[in-house]
């Protein structure tokens, strides 16, 4: 998210916003959903908790595509001042109706930052957008709450945090951007307050038809055709 979406954001509709980061919820209570595409790495992990099949470098240039520094710090330049290091000032903050959310320090400082997660609960954040100090070291198989090591009482990801995209992204990417924050960035000190929250409460308001189904609608939908 670059700069001047983060100015808008706040002119935004609070239900448009959560609609938008937290409708998957409502799947996840409604009916289970369809494994990870084909093709996927497993998720197969080392005895340091590290996916045996993750490259740092490939999931650099995932965080750097995927623009996390707009958020996060830095922008698209890991040579930057403050880059993934987190909220250092007020600019960086949304404010979405009446709560304030604040991007997090996603360096592997072990106090501050990513240090105290493993790649695993790196890798549940983004694809079912649970909230990794929150949630067990666990591989999950399900995305309704109560099964396959989905937590009972899931606690999410605040506002703005895209997972709902992200969630679509392979196995292999995600566990490339995982192993990328904890292995290849420095690790560094930036305590950033705790978002307004908890969100969870939002998620009742959203459906399927709002934000979109997981996996993927088959192609085509009524809005595409097959290219020629």
């Amino acid at each position: 998210m670059t700069s001047v979406q983060r100015k808008s954001i706040g002119r935004w509709s609070l239900p448009v916003v959560a609609a938008a980061c937290l409708g998957v919820i409502v799947l996840s209570n409604r009916e289970g959903l369809a494994a990870s595409p084909a093709g996927a790495a497993s998720r197969v992990v080392d005895a340091e908790g590290r996916f045996l099949d993750a490259d740092p470098m490939r999931g650099r240039l995932i965080v750097i595509h995927h623009d996390c520094g707009g958020c996060h710090g830095g922008d698209g330049n890991p040579a930057s001042e403050g880059f993934l290091q987190g909220l250092r000032d007020t600019t960086q903050q949304f404010n979405i109706g009446p709560f304030i959310t604040r991007p997090r320090n996603l360096t592997p400082d072990n106090l501050t930052g990513t240090g105290r997660f493993t790649e695993r609960q790196i890798f549940n954040a983004l694809r079912f957008g649970l909230r990794p100090g929150e949630t067990p070291d666990v591989d999950i198989t399900s995305h309704t709450p109560g099964e396959g090591n989905f937590p009972a009482n899931p606690k999410y990801l605040a506002v703005p945090m895209p997972w709902i995209a992200f969630r679509y992204m392979a196995d292999q990417e995600l566990q490339d951007i995982a192993a990328y924050l904890k292995r290849a960035l420095k690790p560094v000190s930036n305590k950033v307050p705790d978002s307004d929250g908890p969100p969870d409460f939002w998620a009742s308001a959203y459906t399927a038809e709002k934000i979109g189904t997981y996996p993927l609608a088959a192609f085509p939908t009524a809005n595409e055709k097959v290219p020629q």
